[in-house]
């Protein structure tokens, strides 16, 4: 089946079947990232729990994923008004985003490394191990974001991004968004139940 058919394509519900996959995703990845948080409350609540500042760099990411969220919805707008070399731009800039945040985050893995809280071994506690593991999951699905991203920067290379063909950056835009909420999601609960 090539990539035409599947465009045209819809299931019964009238949801092409690309979106509907990706809703299904997106709601496994709530329901996972629900567990976490909930078993993160329910072991604090067990005490001995380490109590240790919240590396100050997961602020700054948190700006800059919200800017590549507002730079991938200012790229939809631009394939929608059919503004192709604007787009190319607006996609390169959200992917640059991207990649600083996980360079941030990476920053504050290594900041919480200096402070001697580690995952797992004998020497970590509950609390630092959750921290890595909220962070790299999500981080996880960043980068599976911008494996998409890059696919559909390619394809507005090859301008099969337009006004008439806005499936693949629809898609992208809504798991960006989707990712860029979960992150502040994420940092709100840490920022609350830490």
């Amino acid at each position: 089946m090539n990539a035409r058919a599947i465009d045209e394509n819809r299931t019964t519900t009238g949801i092409h079947p690309l979106k509907f996959t990706l809703w299904l995703i997106i709601m496994s990845i709530v329901m996972m990232f629900a567990a976490f948080t909930s078993a993160y409350i329910v072991r604090r609540d067990e005490g001995n729990w380490l109590e240790y500042n919240l590396p100050g760099g997961l602020l700054l990411n948190t700006l800059l994923i919200v800017l590549s969220s507002v730079t991938m919805q200012w790229a939809y707008f631009l394939a929608k008004k059919d503004n192709i070399n604007i787009l190319k731009i607006a996609l390169l800039v959200t992917f640059i985003l991207g990649i600083t945040f996980l360079i941030g985050q990476w920053n504050v893995w290594g900041e919480l490394v200096t402070n001697k809280i580690y995952f797992g071994g004998p020497t970590s506690n509950p609390s630092g191990s959750f921290m890595y593991v909220l962070t790299g999951i999500h981080g996880f699905h960043l980068i599976t974001g911008l494996i998409f991203l890059v696919i559909v920067l390619f394809s507005a290379f090859q301008y099969r991004v337009h006004a008439k063909n806005l499936l693949r950056i629809g898609l992208c835009t809504t798991y960006w968004h989707f990712l860029s909420a979960l992150w502040v999601y994420l940092y709100v609960f840490l920022t609350v139940y830490h």
